[in-house]
C-alpha cells in the first residue's frame, strides 16, 4: 500500500509553522473527497435531467478516490526517481501561492480551504502536489521515448521506493477578496502550465467547475485524442486520461450531461468516424460510446443534449446527410432519428435544444446556402419545417445561441460574403425576427458564442484578410449591441472553442497561422444563475483541421 510509503510531512500550528508528522493514506483519500465534494457541489447538473442530482458517493466510489491518491503519490515517486529528489515544501508553497494569486473562481478556491480546515500543510499536500506533480511530470516527459500513461504504469509495477520527507514550514496563502475574481467587461489570460498542446477543431464543454478541452488537430496534420481540464479555481490544467480514450480526431462534436462528457463523429485525417467514448472528470476515466446502431460516420455534424439523451445530426461523409440519431448513456444505446419530413441534408449547420425540440438551421447543400431548417421532437420522432418567412439570409458556420424562449443566430457567410447579420427564432410562434446590424462587429465566421443569462457574446472568427479579436454583445431585450473589450484580450484567431461558467467566457485555442494553446476569460455580468453546461454555439473545423497559411474561406468537400 501507498501509505507505506508516505514518509514524515509536518503538522501546521495557529503560526502556520509545521512539526514533522506522517499524513496517512487514509487521511488523504478523506481530504481528497473533501476536495471532490465542493467540485461536486458545483457541478452543472443540467436542468433538462429530469432525475435529481445525486450525492457525491454515488458517482464516485471510496475506491476511485483511493485511486486519485495512489496516482498522485504515484506521479511523485516517478518524480523523486526522475529528479534525484523530491517536491520541496518551497515548491509546494509556490504552488499554494500562484493558486491564491491567480484564482479566477476565489469564492470555490475559499471553500476548498475551508474543506481543508484552512490547514497549510493539508492544503499542501492534497491540493498542490497533485497538480505540481502532474505539471513537472509533464514538463519531463518528452525526455523518454514512451508516452507518460506507460512510464506510470511501468513506475506502478515496480518496487517502490520511499518518498524523501519535505522539511521546512507552510503559510496560509492570502486569496483575494474580489467576489467573482473579475471585473466587467474585461480579459484575464488562461494559464499555459501542462495546457493541452496547441490545436484547433477540439471541442470544449463546462462542467460547473471545470472547461474540458479534447481531441483536435495541427499542422502535419496530426490528430489528437488529448486533452485537458481547466480549473479557474486554481488556474490549472490536469491532463485527460489516454486510457480507453477514443481514437484522435477532429470536427467532432461534444455534449455535457451532468457527470460526463459525450464526444463523438469527426475525422482522423483518413476516415469519417462513427466511434466515441464517455468521459467522467472526476475519475479521468473513458468509456467507449456503443457502435451497434450508430449512425454512420461523418464530421461537422451537430450534437445537443436533451436531459437524457444526445442527438446527433445532419453532417458530411461524402455526401450530405440529413440523418441522425439519439444515443442513450445509460443504455449505451442508439436509436435512428425519423428522415419523414427532415431538413434536407446538410453540414456546417447549427442546432440548439429548447427544453422539447432540437432545432437546427443553416449551413450548406453543396454550394447552397441554406436558410432552412427543423425542429424535431424526440418524444414523437417527429420533424416539423422552421419558417423561412423572415429568417436571416442563408449561411454556413452560424453561430447560435438558447435564451430560453429564442434561438439566436448570428454570423457565418453564404459561400460569397461574411455576415454580421441574424435573426431570433421563436419555436413557439415558429416566427423570425431580425438582430440589429446598429454597433454590429464586423462581419465574420468560424467566431464563437456564448449565451449569459441575458446577452449573447460572440468573440473572435474572420473575414480573409482579416482575423479578429474583437467581439460583442447582443441584447435581444433591447435590441442592441456593445462592443467586448480588447484590452488584453487573447491574439486574434478563429475556430477557438468557448464556454460560458456563470461570470466569464472562457475561450481557448484555434487558429491565426498558428495554432494556439492559449485562451481568455471574458467577464461579463450574468442573467442567469444557472451557466451553460455545453456551449450550444460552436464553429466546427473543415474536413482537415489543418487550415490554410493564408486566409481563405473553407472549400466545399
Amino acid at each position: 500500500m501507498l501509505a507505506g510509503t508516505l514518509l514524515a510531512f509536518f503538522r501546521p500550528v495557529p503560526e502556520a509553522n509545521v512539526s514533522p508528522r506522517n499524513l496517512t493514506f487514509a487521511e488523504r483519500v478523506a481530504y481528497q473527497r473533501a476536495i471532490e465534494e465542493v467540485y461536486w457541489r458545483h457541478r452543472i447538473w443540467p436542468e433538462e435531467r429530469p432525475d435529481p442530482k445525486p450525492p457525491l458517493d454515488s458517482v464516485m466510489s471510496h475506491a476511485q478516490l483511493k485511486k486519485k491518491v495512489t496516482e498522485y503519490l504515484r506521479d511523485s515517486e516517478m518524480l523523486q526517481r526522475f529528479r534525484n529528489g523530491p517536491i520541496t515544501a518551497e515548491q509546494l508553497q509556490a504552488e499554494m501561492d500562484r493558486m491564491a494569486s491567480h484564482t479566477k473562481d476565489p469564492d470555490v478556491l475559499r471553500e476548498i480551504f475551508r474543506a481543508l480546515g484552512n490547514n497549510p500543510f493539508v492544503i499542501a499536500e492534497c491540493l498542490a502536489r497533485p497538480v505540481l506533480a502532474d505539471g513537472l511530470l509533464r514538463k519531463i516527459h518528452d525526455d523518454y521515448q514512451e508516452p507518460l500513461d506507460f512510464q506510470r504504469g511501468s513506475v506502478e509495477n515496480q518496487k517502490r521506493k520511499s518518498v524523501a520527507a519535505v522539511t521546512g514550514s507552510y503559510s496560509l496563502p492570502i486569496i483575494t477578496t474580489a467576489p467573482n475574481g473579475c471585473v466587467e467587461d474585461t480579459w484575464t489570460a488562461t494559464g499555459t502550465t501542462n495546457a493541452p498542446s496547441a490545436r484547433a477543431g477540439h471541442t470544449a464543454v463546462w462542467t460547473g467547475s471545470e472547461m474540458i478541452v479534447w481531441g483536435g488537430g495541427a499542422s502535419g496534420p496530426v490528430y489528437f485524442n488529448t486533452g485537458g481540464r481547466y480549473n479557474p479555481s486554481t488556474d490549472s490544467w490536469t491532463a485527460t486520461s489516454t486510457t480507453n480514450a477514443p481514437d484522435a480526431r477532429a470536427g467532432h462534436m461534444a455534449v455535457w450531461t451532468g457527470s460526463e462528457m459525450i464526444v463523438w463523429g469527426g475525422y482522423n485525417g483518413s476516415d469519417n468516424l462513427n466511434t466515441g467514448g464517455r468521459y467522467n472528470p472526476g475519475t479521468d476515466s473513458w468509456t467507449a460510446t456503443s457502435t451497434a446502431n450508430a449512425p454512420g460516420g461523418r464530421q461537422e455534424c451537430t450534437a445537443v443534449w436533451t436531459g437524457s439523451e444526445m442527438i446527433v445530426w445532419g453532417g458530411f461523409d461524402g455526401a450530405y446527410l440529413n440523418t441522425g440519431a439519439r444515443y442513450n448513456p445509460s443504455m449505451d444505446s442508439w436509436t435512428a432519428t425519423s428522415t419523414t419530413n427532415a431538413p434536407q441534408g446538410r453540414y456546417e449547420h447549427t442546432a440548439v435544444w429548447s427544453g422539447s425540440e432540437m432545432i437546427v438551421w443553416g449551413g450548406f447543400f453543396r454550394g447552397d446556402a441554406l436558410n432552412n431548417g427543423g425542429k424535431y421532437n424526440p418524444g414523437t420522432d417527429s420533424w416539423t419545417a422552421t419558417s423561412t418567412t423572415g429568417a436571416p439570409a442563408g449561411r454556413g458556420f452560424p453561430s447560435s445561441v438558447w435564451t430560453g424562449s429564442e434561438m439566436i443566430v448570428w454570423g457565418g457567410w453564404d459561400d460569397h460574403d461574411f455576415l454580421n447579420t441574424g435573426g431570433r427564432y421563436k419555436p413557439g410562434t415558429d416566427t423570425w425576427t431580425a438582430t440589429s446590424t446598429t454597433d454590429a462587429p464586423t462581419n465574420r465566421f468560424q467566431h464563437t458564442a456564448v449565451w449569459t443569462g441575458s446577452e449573447m457574446i460572440v468573440w473572435g472568427g474572420w473575414n480573409p484578410p482579416n482575423i479578429f479579436n474583437t467581439g460583442g454583445k447582443y441584447n435581444p431585450g433591447t435590441d442592441s449591441w456593445t462592443a467586448t473589450s480588447t484590452t488584453d484580450a487573447p491574439t486574434a484567431r478563429y475556430v477557438p472553442m468557448a464556454v460560458w461558467t456563470g461570470s466569464e467566457m472562457i475561450v481557448w485555442g484555434g487558429y491565426n497561422g498558428s495554432y494556439f494553446n492559449t485562451g481568455g476569460r471574458y467577464c461579463a455580468p450574468s442573467g442567469s444563475p444557472t451557466p451553460t453546461a455545453t456551449p450550444t454555439a460552436t464553429t466546427t473545423p473543415r474536413a482537415t483541421p489543418v487550415p490554410r497559411s493564408r486566409p481563405t474561406p473553407p472549400p466545399r468537400p
